[in-house]
């Protein structure tokens, strides 16, 4: 063979279908890794064409069949109406979602539940793969080691005109101000609870239910107790209120007293007077001027829902002039402000109030829809001018979505769920930013760092509380005993058994030789007095040198005369 002649190398010939084409290399030197990000995106696209309630095919063929082609008309331009065709699945809380937030820019995103924490995310910092909350804060623990109490949370709402802090509500009569990064700045004050006028308390005396924020003033918010007041506050004076509205109850038996279940504060987007409206329990609906007087109320509505039933819904449009309402009576009433009387519309839609107070109702962004959630776990879009249902999607089937969301810069969904589920919905050609940046990620490599269990937070350092003693935690207690007799839990000691050569008990015999008096233990003390009785008689020792020289003792002869007694003295008459 000659140095000019090719060499060939027989290799095997794959067919151009042949699935071990896969594995084979198709060039030399180093491969990126290129995430598709269509893909990624297309992989979070919700199933919204699936029938929530089961029924056989044939059934669904046979009666659905004419209008088939119909409907997917309908879904498809209903997803290109609203953002709700994909979803980011965030599972960060051990129980129900009950409040939800995002900050004026969208980029971050807090979430409230009743497992008494509040969960901060931050939707740069989030990959596909990473989708976990960069913080969790309880804003009553002061200490991790110490035995502190906890509240669920009612309300966690970023302030419109200021994303560097945000109201935090839970059952507690102090309201908090946290910032963005979940350091509490500011603790309301509690008030006198013996004092029976609130006009002189300081702050509230019970519970507080809600909250929201000033719609023009960042340092303004207001709260609502069930101390039956409304109370406004500077966040830059905790010691006190600014103003407080004490509503007084007409129902019979309630004292002038009864429960604040929902507030809202709205304002015209071109500019005029607000309004702060409030729902009690008693059912009544009462207004007030945004600027006050705060004296007496502008508008006041009785049973504008069944008494006794929550209602945790209130909303007001844009403009100011609308008012929305969603009751534990089921019904969703809508109102205008400027004739506080009568509502305009009112629809049915069953409430879940009754197990989740902080169910709530939203206006859409320009107050072009109002959106709400369901018992079922579906998301409902209204028409604001009927208030009948233009969109109906599940989220969360048969679990209750309870607190929805419409941003409207960034124009995505966010909504929480009784499953402890918050759910970000979106459309990757109306909404920006947020979700869509986040599945547009290339996922990240797993990392043993990156699983927080495995590490320690250094900006807290290790300190006291990170020293834990055995058997402290909860679920590490053990109770029994193993085969050979040694306790399970590690903080008792171990109890040697008591054997013949290994006895409790000290030696008798030892204590009898080695420790004086200690037979004195055995002794009866009375005896052991009496045998010293002869003796001290015979040889007394105090008395003993005047014993010759003591006088005989004389005693005096009693006659049988005498034993009657002296006699009588005569009565004078």
């Amino acid at each position: 063979m000659s140095d000019d002649e090719d060499v060939q190398i027989e290799g095997p010939s794959l067919a151009e279908d042949d699935p071990m084409r896969a594995f084979l290399p198709t060039s030399f030197g180093k491969r990126t890794r290129e995430a598709d990000i269509a893909a990624q995106i297309d992989r979070s696209k919700r199933k919204v064409n699936e029938p929530t309630i089961t029924k056989s095919k044939s059934q669904e063929s046979s009666s659905n069949g004419a209008s088939d082609s119909e409907d997917d008309s309908d879904d498809s331009d209903d997803e290109d109406e609203y953002p709700t065709s994909h979803e980011m699945v965030i599972k960060t809380h051990d129980r129900a979602v009950t409040s939800l937030s995002l900050d004026p820019a969208g980029g971050r995103l807090i979430s409230g539940s009743i497992d008494c924490t509040v969960k901060l995310h931050d939707f740069a910092s989030l990959t596909p793969t990473t989708i976990r909350a960069f913080r969790s804060v309880d804003p009553y623990e002061t200490k991790a080691s110490a035995a502190t109490e906890s509240h669920p949370i009612h309300h966690v709402e970023f302030n419109p005109h200021a994303g560097s802090v945000f109201l935090c509500i839970s059952a507690h009569p102090q309201a908090k101000i946290l910032s963005r990064d979940g350091d509490i700045i500011t603790e309301f004050v509690k008030g006198d609870m013996y004092l029976r006028d609130m006009h002189n308390t300081k702050g509230h005396v019970s519970e507080v239910t809600t909250g929201t924020w000033h719609p023009t003033d960042k340092n303004l918010c207001v709260t609502a107790g069930t101390d039956s007041t409304l109370r406004i506050w500077d966040i830059n004076n905790k010691r006190s209120q600014k103003e407080v509205l004490v509503f007084k109850s007409r129902a019979a038996g309630a004292a002038g007293r009864t429960r604040m279940t929902a507030v809202a504060w709205g304002a015209p987007a071109q500019g005029g007077n607000n309004v702060l409206v409030a729902a009690a329990l008693d059912g009544t609906l009462v207004m007030w001027g945004g600027n006050g007087p705060f004296a007496r109320p502008a508008g006041e509505i009785r049973d504008a829902h069944k008494p006794n039933t929550w209602t945790g819904g209130l909303d007001i449009s844009s403009d100011g002039r609308m008012v929305v309402t969603r009751g534990g009576d089921n019904l969703i009433k809508l109102w205008d402000t400027r004739k506080f009387k009568e509502p305009l519309l009112s629809v049915e839609h069953p409430s879940t109030s009754d197990h989740y107070p902080t169910t709530n109702i939203k206006y859409a962004p320009n107050s072009t829809s109002i959106i709400t959630g369901s018992a079922s776990g579906h998301l409902h879009i209204l028409n604001p001018g009927n208030l009948r249902t233009e969109y109906t999607t599940p989220v969360t089937p048969g679990s209750p979505l309870i607190t929805v969301d419409w941003h409207p810069k960034i124009n995505q969904i966010i909504t929480g769920s009784a499953n402890a589920e918050t759910h970000v919905l979106y459309n990757p050609t109306m909404s920006t930013r947020g979700a869509v940046d986040v599945m547009s990620r290339a996922p990240k490599r797993r990392h043993i760092d990156d699983n927080p269990e495995l590490t320690t937070d250094q900006s807290l350092g290790l300190s006291g509380d990170s020293i834990i003693t055995p058997g402290a935690l909860p679920g590490t207690k053990k109770t029994g005993i193993t085969a050979s007799g040694k306790s399970k839990d590690p903080r008792r000691p171990h109890v040697p058994q008591q054997t013949p050569f290994l006895r409790s008990q000290p030696d008798e015999k030892h204590i009898s030789k080695n420790i004086p008096l200690s037979q004195m233990l055995h002794e009866d003390p009375r005896e052991a007095l009496l045998k010293y009785a002869d003796l001290a008689k015979k040889d007394p020792v105090f008395t003993k040198a005047w014993k010759d020289t003591q006088p005989v003792t004389q005693y005096a002869d009693v006659s049988d005369e005498e034993e009657d007694g002296p006699e009588k003295k005569k009565v004078k008459r």
